[in-house]
């Protein structure tokens, strides 16, 4: 099978395409020909390294697994003797940022990890990018504690994370506040935000609203520049670590005051998140917003595209017709 190899750490250019045999399923576990894939933050950063942190997970030295891509979507092409939950030729997507292996035309999960039925409206390019910003953004908003008719400020609302932010709130019966640039504003109204400011027209730090929780999906934004937006006990929190892990050090003694605070939640992704995501698809409650398609060959070119800093939404990689 073809995929997208990465033996050392380093640039876009450490991904090589290339031939490697067919993963055999364990006994609790499908074969997927994937169809579509997805090129994100958590590939890049896992392909780079640049935080040395994440090397714990992914290796030390060098990758561990050697080929990225988190989330997938595709048809079940074997099953092991144990599994009972799928057959062959049932259409799923999926999440895995353990061993990864969405950028090839074959991988290996197991039953009861994220994996679900596409839903039926959804092609595999629009059933692909469902997990991996949604996911993000649904751990932080359940960690926010947030509730219905409180006020919510996404900075960075065009990304994965903040696109899925944008809705997911939302759908809860939130008030959205949106910061986003000037070409997507017309995006970020129609995906439900209230108020949708422009930061490259205006300061989003002057508005007068006050919120209880504060998502920056970009990392770019901090909280002593938030905090005064937040109301006595709203929450901030970052998907970055911020300037010498200050996240993290806010996250550990700030909560301890009893005021305003930053919270650092570690993101997981169940089974049970990846039904929930594919109920609110079928309720009509989110939809992955999709900026460009590229093909395996050209892996290389989306992830320099992911780094730009300009996608809207996910990126797609389309593995198989």
């Amino acid at each position: 099978m073809r995929a997208a190899i990465y033996k050392q750490y380093g640039p876009p250019e450490v991904a090589q395409l290339m031939e490697v045999e067919i993963p055999v399923a364990k006994d609790n576990e499908v074969l997927v020909k994937v169809m579509a894939s997805t090129v994100n933050r958590t590939d890049s950063g896992f392909r780079s390294a640049e935080y040395f942190i994440s090397r714990f997970w992914t290796g030390l030295l060098k990758p561990t697994y050697p080929i990225l891509g988190c989330e997938f979507a595709g048809v079940i092409a074997g099953i092991g003797k144990d599994v009972t939950l799928f057959k062959i030729g049932d259409r799923i997507f999926g999440y895995n940022d353990k061993r990864m292996g969405g950028h090839a035309e074959y991988l290996c999960i197991s039953e009861t990890d994220a994996i679900a039925s596409i839903p039926a409206a959804l092609n595999f390019e629009e059933a692909a990018p469902i997990t991996e910003g949604a996911h993000y953004a649904l751990n932080q908003i359940r960690a926010s504690k947030i509730q219905k008719g409180q006020q919510v400020m996404v900075y960075g609302a065009t990304g994965a994370i903040g696109s899925a932010a944008v809705q997911l709130l939302k759908y809860m019966g939130v008030e959205v506040t949106a910061v986003c640039n000037t070409k997507n504003v017309g995006l970020i109204k129609s995906l439900g935000a209230d108020t949708v400011i422009d930061y490259q027209t205006q300061d989003f730090t002057q508005t007068t609203k006050k919120f209880d929780f504060i998502l920056d999906a970009v990392g770019k934004s901090s909280f002593g520049i938030c905090k005064k937006l937040l109301v006595d006990k709203g929450c901030y929190i970052s998907t970055e670590l911020g300037k010498n892990a200050e996240n993290i050090w806010y996250a550990l003694f700030t909560p301890l005051l009893g005021g305003k605070k930053v919270l650092f939640p570690i993101p997981t992704m169940t089974k049970a998140d990846a039904l929930y995501l594919k109920e609110m698809i079928e309720k009509g409650g989110f939809k992955p917003v999709i900026d460009r398609t590229y093909k395996l060959e050209q892996i290389q070119d989306a992830y320099r595209y992911v780094e730009s800093g300009q996608k809207t939404g996910n990126v797609i990689i389309k593995i198989a017709d």
